[in-house]
C-alpha cells in the first residue's frame, strides 16, 4: 500500500475508549428483553437466543482468560471505520490472552462458507488502523440463510479452532448473524456469533444502538461537498443544484446533511409518505420556492433529495408495483416491440387509470428506466432511477407553465448530482475512529464472556468518550416479522426518520427561512488534528436526539 502523508500521520492516532474498556471488565445484566414486535413469532424462531438481558460493562478486576481463535467478516456495503472495528477486536482479544488469534474471512460471508481467510497479525492490522475502506479483507453480500451454509461454515471454523465469529454489517447482515447464533446454540456447536452495527444510511438504530458506524464520516464528507456546491452557487448565482444522497430506505443522510449545511430545500421521504403527497406535489413545492427566490433576484439554490424518494410517493409506489406485476407476466411481449415509445404506450394502456396518469407524466427517460431496468427478482431497480434529473425536468416544465401564467419571472437552470460512493470509504472521523475501535473492543469482551446472539453496543455518545457505555444488546430485541420474497421473515426493524423526533423538528423550524434566504453553512473537510470542538464533534442528529 502506498501511504499518503495523512495516512502516515493517522497511524499514530490512539482511539479514545470508554473507561469501562480501559482495564478489567465487569458485566452488569439488565432485565430480560423482548422483540420490538411480533414477540410470539420471534420467540418461536429463536428459542435459544430470545429474551436475553441487555448487558453493560463497568470497570472490574482483570482476570485470566483462555486463548480464543476468532473469525471476523465484513458484510455488505463499505462504511468508514470498519478497519478500526477489526483493530479493536484484535487488541481486545490480545488483552484477554496474548495467544488469541484473529482470522479474517475474505470477501464477506462467502469467505466463511468457502474457507477463504487470512490470519490477521499485528503487522497487517497496524497497516490499516484509522483508515477508510474494507480492503483489509474485502466485503461481500452473500446471505447466510441456508443450513448447508451453516454446516460448511462450522466445518471451516472447527478446522481453524475458531470458537467465535464477529459479523460486521447492517440490518440484514446482523439478522443473518442472529440466525447463525441461534443455529449454533441449538446444536451446542461451541461457536459464538456477535454482530457489530454498520451502515452509512443510519437506519440501524434504536434505544440501544444510538448510531451505526460510518454515518458520522459519510455525512461529513457529503456535507463538505454540499457546502462547496452551495458556495459555488452563491458565487455564480445562476444554477439550482439538485443533489441526490445515498439512503434508499430512510432519509437520515439527507436530514443530517441539511442540518449541517442549511440548503434551500430538503425532501424527506418519510414526510412525503406521511402526507400522501404526489410527485406533482413535490415538484410544485420545489417550483414555488424557486419562484419565490427569483422574486428576490436569487435564481440559484440547492435541493437535497433522498435516494429512495420514488418508493415513498404513494402513487409511484403503486405504479412500480403494477409495473413489476405486469412485466413479470408480459416481458416477452413488451420486449418484442421495437421502440421505447411503442413500449411505453403498450404498457400505459394496460395499467390502472391512476398509474397511467403518473406514468405518462414522467419524463421519457425515467419511464424507460421503470420499464427496462430489472433486478434478478424481476423488480424495478429504483436505486438506478435518476431522481435528481427527473425532478429537474419536471420543475422546469412546471416553471414554464408558471411563467406563461405570470407566476414566475426568473430563470432556471438545473445541475444534477448524486453523492453516494464518495462517502463510503473515507478516512474515518475522530468520532468514527473512536466509536469503531470501542465497538471492536466491546465485541471481544462479549466473546471473552461467552456471549452469543448479541450486537456490540456503545451508548451515551454525545458525552466525552470516557463516559460512553459499552455492552451488548440481544439482536432478537430489534426484530419484527416482514414479508420478504413473498414469505414472512424475521428481520431487524429499519429505523426511519421520526417526524416527531427532534432532528426533523429542527429542520421544520428552520426550513421556511432557509428556503427564501441564503443561509448556507460551509462545513469544510473533516478535521483530524486540532481542538476537540472542531475535531471530535459528532452529528447534529445525535446532538438533537440526546438533548
Amino acid at each position: 500500500m502506498i501511504k499518503s502523508p495523512l495516512q502516515i500521520a493517522r497511524e499514530s492516532y490512539v482511539p479514545k475508549v470508554p473507561s469501562s474498556l480501559q482495564g478489567g471488565v465487569k458485566i452488569v445484566e439488565g432485565k430480560a428483553t423482548e422483540s420490538v414486535a411480533d414477540q410470539a413469532d420471534i420467540n418461536k424462531i429463536f428459542p435459544n437466543t430470545y429474551g436475553m438481558p441487555v448487558l453493560s460493562f463497568e470497570p472490574g478486576e482483570a482476570k485470566a482468560n483462555e486463548a480464543k481463535n476468532v473469525g471476523v467478516i465484513l458484510s455488505g456495503g463499505q462504511a468508514p471505520g470498519g478497519h478500526n472495528v477489526i483493530s479493536g477486536i484484535y487488541d481486545g482479544l490480545k488483552k484477554l490472552n496474548k495467544d488469541s488469534k484473529l482470522y479474517g474471512f475474505l470477501g464477506g460471508p462467502g469467505g466463511l462458507v468457502d474457507n477463504q481467510y487470512i490470519e490477521l497479525t499485528a503487522d497487517i492490522v497496524d497497516h490499516y488502523r484509522n483508515t477508510g475502506g474494507f480492503d483489509i479483507i474485502g466485503s461481500g453480500r452473500t446471505k447466510l440463510e441456508e443450513e448447508e451454509q451453516f454446516e460448511q461454515a462450522l466445518v471451516n471454523c472447527k478446522e481453524l479452532n475458531i470458537s467465535a465469529i464477529v459479523i460486521i454489517g447492517g440490518d440484514d447482515s446482523n439478522t443473518n448473524a442472529c440466525v447463525l447464533a441461534e443455529y449454533y446454540k441449538a446444536k451446542d456447536a461451541g461457536v459464538q456469533v456477535i454482530g457489530v452495527p454498520k451502515t452509512i444510511d443510519g437506519d440501524l438504530k434504536n434505544e440501544m444502538i444510538e448510531t451505526s458506524f460510518g454515518f458520522d464520516t459519510a455525512c461529513k464528507v457529503y456535507s463538505e461537498l454540499i457546502g462547496n456546491i452551495q458556495r459555488d452557487a452563491n458565487s455564480a448565482k445562476k444554477y439550482w443544484h439538485f443533489i441526490k444522497l445515498m439512503g434508499r430506505s430512510a432519509s437520515h443522510i439527507g436530514l443530517e446533511c441539511a442540518l449541517q449545511t442549511q440548503p434551500n430545500i430538503t425532501i424527506v421521504s418519510e414526510e412525503v409518505e406521511a402526507k400522501q403527497q404526489t410527485l406533482d406535489d413535490v415538484v410544485s413545492y420545489i417550483a414555488n420556492i424557486v419562484a419565490k427566490r427569483a422574486e428576490n433576484g436569487d435564481n440559484f439554490g440547492t435541493v437535497l433529495i433522498p435516494e429512495g424518494l420514488v418508493e415513498f410517493i404513494p402513487a409511484m409506489k403503486k405504479l412500480i408495483a403494477e409495473l413489476n406485476d405486469f412485466l413479470a407476466h408480459n416481458e416477452a411481449e413488451v420486449n418484442a416491440l421495437e421502440g421505447n415509445k411503442e413500449k411505453r404506450e403498450f404498457v400505459a394502456e394496460r395499467i390502472s387509470d391512476e398509474s397511467r396518469s403518473v406514468f405518462t407524466s414522467l419524463p421519457n427517460s425515467i419511464a424507460n428506466q421503470l420499464m427496462l431496468d430489472r433486478d434478478p427478482h424481476g423488480n424495478v431497480q429504483v436505486s438506478l432511477i435518476e431522481t435528481e434529473k427527473m425532478l429537474i425536468d419536471m420543475v422546469k416544465a412546471k416553471l414554464k407553465k408558471m411563467k406563461k401564467a405570470g407566476e414566475f419571472k426568473g430563470k432556471f437552470k438545473g445541475q444534477p448530482h448524486f453523492f453516494g460512493y464518495e462517502g463510503r470509504c473515507a478516512a474515518p472521523s475522530n468520532f468514527d475512529a473512536d466509536y469503531c475501535y470501542s465497538l471492536g473492543n466491546t465485541a471481544s469482551m462479549l466473546i471473552g464472556e461467552g456471549k452469543t446472539g448479541y450486537m456490540a453496543s456503545v451508548r451515551n455518545l454525545t458525552a466525552p468518550s470516557t463516559e460512553w457505555i459499552a455492552g451488548g444488546v440481544p439482536v432478537t430485541m430489534m426484530m419484527n416479522m416482514e414479508k420478504r420474497h413473498g414469505e414472512m421473515k424475521p428481520v431487524i426493524q429499519k429505523a426511519l426518520v421520526q417526524l416527531n423526533g427532534a432532528p426533523f423538528k429542527k429542520l421544520v423550524e428552520s426550513r421556511e427561512e432557509w428556503a427564501i434566504n441564503t443561509n448556507y453553512v460551509y462545513p469544510g473537510p473533516i478535521q483530524y488534528f486540532g481542538p476537540s470542538e472542531v475535531c471530535d464533534i459528532t452529528t447534529k442528529t445525535l446532538k438533537y436526539e440526546q438533548e
